[in-house]
């Protein structure tokens, strides 16, 4: 999966994302991935969606769909 992370990232694509915040709640998000990084030994996606920056730890992901 983390390679194709990279391509998302790479062509700034537009995706909706199932995932689970720190809380463990579940959110659904539209968004577009703009970078793939690693923080504090986790790994990243971040995604730009209505102009706020969000970022999302891989292993919280649930789905990605690209749109």
């Amino acid at each position: 999966m983390h390679s194709g992370y990279e391509l998302l990232a790479m062509h700034r694509a537009p995706v909706v994302l199932d995932y689970r915040d720190e809380a463990g709640s579940p959110r659904r998000i539209r968004g577009r991935v703009v970078d793939l990084f690693t923080k504090e030994g986790a790994e990243y996606l971040r995604l730009r969606s209505a102009g706020e920056r969000i970022d999302v730890r891989l292993d919280r992901i649930r789905h990605l769909e690209k749109e």
